[in-house]
């Protein structure tokens, strides 16, 4: 049996939101991201899928 939804979407948002911290922190000097949903999604998007989840449109 697979791991629960909520386990994967937590994991995966705890890494997006690690991953998000890095790239706010060495690619824009510690300026907050104004573009962050953008990159958020595209983040979890690939997480998600690198991880063999498969995710559609409803």
């Amino acid at each position: 049996m697979g791991q629960p939804i909520t386990e994967v979407l937590t994991d995966a948002l705890k890494k997006a939101a690690t991953a998000h911290g890095i790239y706010e922190t060495e690619v824009l000097g510690g300026v907050y991201d104004t573009e962050w949903p953008q990159w958020y999604a595209e983040h979890m998007t690939r997480t998600l899928a690198e991880a063999g989840h498969r995710l559609t449109a409803g």
